[in-house]
């Protein structure tokens, strides 16, 4: 053992590389709460996996989604694992089920949000070479199908999370994560005016 590697050990461990308790992880996400204030919203199109629900519902509390449209069943929520994955954390967004993506659409834009559709499609750009702060609705589809024809109709772009494993494509959930974060990081990363 070298001498440096015998100092580290006699100091104990570092208090850098221990996890946070209750209280430093309150101060660290309230410091991320305090730089944002962008607008984001969901439309989920067709979405009906109980366990891909309460995960959207716990990244959309995750990343302080304004507000939530789900097209389709008016049941979905009730579901008993949309609750046990969600953890509670469907109740911290609001969330509105309307029948038809028609509906959907006019009620996102109403509410001042632009209608973005996380597809793969030959008109989509990757999630960073489109701006996406503030104001944005990012439209998620069918685990299998994607979007429906009037949705893709009535998206204002689409975007895309680029892959480069053997993989075509990802799992509900975890593109709308992705395309979340994506909005943040946007926000907390442009330059101040």
């Amino acid at each position: 053992m070298s001498k440096a590697s015998r100092r580290n050990a006699e100091a104990g461990p570092d208090p850098e590389r221990k996890p946070l308790d209750p209280t430093g992880l309150k101060r660290l996400h309230r410091t991320w709460r305090r730089r944002t204030e962008g607008r984001v919203a969901l439309v989920l199109d067709g979405v009906a996996n109980p366990f891909n629900l309460g995960t959207i519902a716990r990244h959309a509390a995750a990343y302080r989604v304004d507000h939530a449209w789900l097209v389709g069943d008016p049941e979905a929520f009730a579901h008993p694992r949309v609750h046990k994955t969600a953890m509670g954390t469907d109740r911290l967004v609001p969330w509105t089920v309307v029948a038809t993506p028609a509906e959907a659409l006019r009620e996102v834009r109403a509410a001042g949000f632009r209608p973005i559709g996380v597809e793969l499609n030959p008109a989509a750009r990757p999630l960073f070479a489109v701006d996406l702060v503030d104001g944005v609705a990012l439209v998620v589809g069918h685990e299998e199908r994607g979007l429906s024809k009037a949705m893709l109709e009535g998206c204002d772009e689409f975007v895309f999370a680029p892959q480069v494993g053997r993989v075509g494509s990802l799992n509900v959930a975890a593109a709308t994560a992705i395309a979340l974060y994506e909005v943040r990081r946007q926000e907390w990363t442009r330059p101040s005016a």
